[in-house]
């Protein structure tokens, strides 16, 4: 019988444990504060964005936010990244993507403090993340690595293709797996859009994680019997519901989940790890600038 791997659960447990984390800040005199950064009206990103700070109401952190008027030139945003790195109150902020398309986000990356760059994005952190030093992990691949571990999944010597190679979930996941280390030791295959016989790749694999942003794009003939499969994807296509829409994923679930054996479901999979994986790094943030220990890895 195929498992659901439930995003929402595991999420749950993350962050009950911080809550150690957080009362020994407390006890320090200190509250991890998170701030979120939002240029334009895009829709979608102020969901995100809301979602976020309930997410923090719920753990104790302090949840500050800024609006940036999308058509403002990119020095108002820039001033404000420097105004967050220089709050001693701000332990961790996201500069919530898309910016406008005046503005160079790979700019905006390079301005954030290191220190406090809870998403993992900065030159220096992705630097120390391959060098097997992170100071953060980015939070969709560490949410990823958690289900998989939630899920009794070993992957020393495991065959892993990964479908996607963005900065975001691609890239640094495949080097947090080929790492030396407990949740590593895996073989990664790196597939893209320029990939021959995507489907040799994929069913060569006991772990398929599916990242190209690709409304299933991996279907079951793509798999062996007993792959464990981690969907990545979140992509709304038109549907004969009350919104006008769903939710897929980048696989296609019901034929997926008649060979695997275990899936993440979309929603409801990695989506949750992304948020609860932020919370993590921010507290994590907090403890490393006021020096108390939060015994986080």
């Amino acid at each position: 019988m195929t498992e659901s791997i439930d995003g929402n659960a595991v999420a749950s447990e993350i962050r009950d444990e911080l809550t150690d984390a957080i009362e020994r800040l407390a006890d320090a005199g200190a509250r991890p504060g998170l701030a979120t950064v939002l240029m334009g009206d895009d829709p979608a990103s102020q969901t995100y964005v809301n979602m976020k700070q309930r997410d923090c109401e719920e753990v104790g952190i302090e949840s500050h936010h800024v609006d940036v008027d999308g058509d403002a030139p990119p020095e108002e945003l820039f001033d404000t990244i420097a105004d967050l790195n220089a709050n001693d109150d701000i332990h961790g902020y996201i500069v919530q993507a898309p910016v406008p398309d005046h503005v160079d986000y790979r700019e905006v990356i390079r301005r954030v403090d290191p220190a406090k760059d809870v998403d993992g994005f900065h030159p220096e952190n992705v630097g120390r993340l391959v060098a097997g030093d992170a100071r953060f992990r980015p939070c969709t691949p560490h949410g990823v690595q958690k289900l998989l571990e939630s899920a009794g999944v070993d992957t020393e010597g495991k065959d892993v293709t990964i479908v996607g190679r963005s900065d975001i979930v691609g890239k640094p996941l495949a080097n947090l797996l080929i790492q030396k280390a407990e949740d590593g030791n895996a073989t990664v295959t790196v597939c893209h859009s320029r990939t021959d016989d995507l489907a040799e790749k994929t069913r060569s694999a006991d772990i398929v994680v599916a990242a190209a942003g690709v409304p299933e794009l991996v279907d079951g003939s793509m798999l062996e019997d007993g792959t464990v499969v981690i969907d990545v994807g979140v992509n709304r296509v038109d549907a004969d519901t009350e919104k006008g829409y769903e939710l897929v994923g980048d696989v296609e679930f019901e034929s997926a989940k008649e060979k695997a054996s275990a899936i993440t479901p979309v929603p409801g999979g990695v989506g949750p790890m992304t948020r609860a994986m932020l919370l993590y790094n921010t507290v994590k943030a907090a403890g490393l600038q006021e020096g108390v220990d939060v015994d986080l890895p």
